[in-house]
């Protein structure tokens, strides 16, 4: 199974392999010495694939210090060297939404067009493959096409799911589902909710609503927060991050669509810039290629 597991991220990381890893063996191989100006070229090869400025800053200051630390002098061990501070800088916890405790409910949020939609299914999807009770609900009202799009996940996960009319009220649509959840005996009641960002202020009215609810009918529950992430616009996802944490608290990431970006580095500014743990990553089209999120497979998938 992680062979399978492994080589389909690798496979996912495969653009920013070729863009972050090749590149810098590339600009080493014209190297004789460990000079300030090598630590400049690689520094523009981090911020290309999208690491970020202040976290390529990091990267280089720490690269600088582990080398003086180890007295290394060879060009050749820069690479591995590299690849210890990107450890270091991920850590080596795993991501999971496998529950501590249940009953648990989870609010998925996320803007439109990130794939928010598709992770609840796959999430779903994988819960209840793990054995446990799962019910769905279609809490982004604003939409037709989200409550729509989420009944066809549930059917293709076998998942239950509470749904209101389009333009219905999101705490009602949770209020409704809190309620299903305890007569059906559900593990796991995972929500999704709006997204719309450009009005911060409706949306935290919205969630604070959701969260006050919560907080009454279902106070037993252990909830998390996931913030819905598409890896293909970079820079831009770690923006709305933080546009989402003056909003709400957030538990973690769900970064999709890595398979498609050839800036997968995305995921280690995520960690430095925020300190927010990525919890799954897709890396790909199917039902079970949204992974839970190992670090350190991640990194030797990179390298």
């Amino acid at each position: 199974m992680f062979g399978g597991f492994f080589s389909k991220l690798k496979e996912g990381l495969s653009k920013t392999k070729d863009n972050f890893t090749d590149k810098i063996s590339e600009m080493l191989n014209l190297y004789v010495t460990i000079d300030e100006e090598l630590f400049e070229e690689l520094e523009e090869i981090l911020i290309t694939s999208d690491i970020g400025v202040e976290t390529s800053l990091e990267i280089i200051d720490r690269l600088k210090e582990k080398i003086k630390e180890n007295k290394i002098k060879e060009v050749s061990e820069v690479k591995p060297c590299l690849k210890e501070v990107l450890m270091e800088m991920l850590g080596t916890e795993k991501g999971t939404v496998i529950p501590e405790k249940t009953p648990e409910i989870l609010l998925i949020v996320g803007v439109n067009g990130v794939g928010k939609t598709t992770s609840i299914g796959k999430i779903s999807n994988k819960l209840k493959n793990e054995g446990y009770k799962v019910l769905m609900v279609a809490g982004d009202t604003f939409r037709a096409a989200a409550i729509d799009q989420l009944e066809v996940w549930s059917r293709r996960a076998g998942v239950d799911i509470v749904k209101h009319q389009e333009g219905s009220d999101p705490a009602a649509v949770v209020y409704d589902g809190i309620q299903a959840a305890k007569a059906r005996g559900t593990d796991v009641l995972v929500c999704d909710t709006a997204g719309r960002l450009h009005n911060k202020k409706n949306l935290m009215d919205e969630l604070g609503k959701i969260n006050r609810i919560i907080e009454r009918e279902y106070s037993n529950a252990n909830k998390h927060t996931y913030l819905v992430l598409d890896a293909t616009t970079g820079q831009n996802a770690v923006q709305q991050a933080k546009q989402f944490m003056e909003v709400c608290k957030i538990d973690g990431i769900i970064l999709t669509k890595l398979d498609g970006t050839a800036k997968g580095g995305i995921v280690i500014s995520i960690k430095h810039a925020l300190d927010i743990p990525v919890k799954l990553i897709g890396v790909g089209e199917g039902l079970e290629d949204l992974q839970e999120f190992n670090p350190v497979d991640f990194v030797e998938a990179l390298f």
